[in-house]
């Protein structure tokens, strides 16, 4: 009997697995070691003391305090933690036109309650222009919200220039750095944001668990009300499993991206780009003259819909996405490859691929030629 041949898994930008050693990591909290962190007795005491040492593991990731870490429920609560944590009725919001939906949505609801928000348009390549949030600043701008890197596309963002812009307004700069860390270094002090988001499970550890970075000395209103827990920031009893796979997992990523793993990613990735462009006429690379995450690769094949090819991969034994993970099933086009320029039929025929840590070169050698196959009967239909 021949081997099952196993699944390729080429959606980390969606979520990614948890290592063994950030496994290794959590069990104990959930058997002998479950104390609560608030509680003075050993059993919290010993909670709170890993807890702590997880706020060093991913500040160290990010070059920051770890009293400027604030631990959360995921990155959409850390984004609307940004955001609603700085803005009042009266107050100027700008977002730009690709951030991910935590933050678009997060702006429309705070619309509703006075704050005016901006909306910038990118270019061609999915990237803000310095011009354009230039333009669109006020007197009355608080606070700036762009994204580092975009899940859908991998795009990267100029967020050091665009900090600099908004602080010469006397406005602060949020980044939803979610996808980028544990993909690229991130430091907060040379990209000069205010605040940055992130979350445990792009990074290779638990889902349900991020954090925010608040540069010291900014105040924000909690979104959670009730005990003082991560300095009356975040009420609620800490995630201290979670809490502990996140910092597990941050310490692994710093270690990784201090190799050629990076580079070796990136090489696969551009070896998949190039075949999947010989291979298959009509194909189109998004972004593809911007600066981009090294694992991401989002591609349109002209006259295939992208929600066809992903179940017609998916049989085949190869998981991508259409575009973000968060609006699968959804009929409308991304609305990041349509600020991007992108007709209707551009963007429902673009799909993304996101290699993971792990991802070998006979892996990618696959995928390939599933995605050859699988377009060429699509369009032959």
């Amino acid at each position: 009997m021949n081997a099952v041949t196993p699944p390729i898994y080429m959606d980390a930008n969606a979520t990614t697995p948890v290592l063994p050693e950030v496994l290794d990591a959590m069990l104990p909290f959930w058997t002998e070691r479950f104390g609560n962190a608030s509680a003075v007795h050993s059993f919290g005491r010993r909670a709170k003391g890993a807890l702590e040492t997880a706020r060093v593991q991913v500040a160290e990731l990010l070059n920051a305090k770890a009293s400027e870490v604030t631990f959360t429920g995921g990155g959409t609560e850390s984004d609307n933690m940004a955001l609603f944590g700085l803005l009042s009725s009266g107050d100027h919001l700008i977002v730009s036109a690709v951030e991910h939906d935590a933050v678009l949505h997060a702006a429309a609801a705070l619309e509703a309650t006075g704050v005016s928000v901006s909306r910038v348009a990118c270019d061609k390549d999915g990237i803000v222009q310095p011009e354009a949030l230039e333009a669109a600043l006020t007197p009355q701008t608080r606070l700036v919200s762009v994204m580092l890197a975009n899940n859908e596309t991998g795009v990267v963002q100029p967020v050091q220039q665009l900090a600099e812009i908004a602080h010469r307004a006397g406005a602060l700069l949020h980044t939803d750095a979610i996808q980028a860390c544990g993909k690229t270094p991130v430091d907060v002090r040379q990209l000069q944001c205010d605040l940055l988001s992130l979350s445990a499970h792009k990074m290779y550890a638990p889902q349900g668990v991020g954090a925010l970075w608040v540069r010291a000395g900014l105040t924000l209103k909690p979104l959670l009300h009730g005990g003082s827990h991560e300095r009356r920031r975040r009420a609620g009893t800490e995630n201290v499993p979670g809490i502990v796979g996140f910092g597990a997992g941050a310490a692994a990523a710093r270690q990784w991206l201090s190799t050629d793993g990076p580079e070796q990613v990136g090489q696969l990735r551009d070896h998949l780009e190039r075949c999947l462009a010989a291979h298959i006429p009509g194909s189109v690379v998004n972004g593809v003259a911007a600066t981009r995450l090294r694992n991401t690769l989002s591609i349109r094949f002209d006259g295939v819909l992208a929600e066809e090819l992903v179940i017609a991969l998916d049989l085949h034994g190869l998981a991508v996405s259409g575009g973000s993970a968060c609006q699968s099933g959804a009929v409308e086009p991304s609305h990041v490859l349509t600020a991007m320029g992108l007709s209707t039929a551009e963007a429902r025929s673009s799909v993304r691929l996101s290699l993971a840590r792990t991802t070998s070169q006979a892996e990618v050698d696959r995928a390939t030629a599933i995605v050859v196959a699988a377009v060429e009967r699509l369009r032959s239909r």
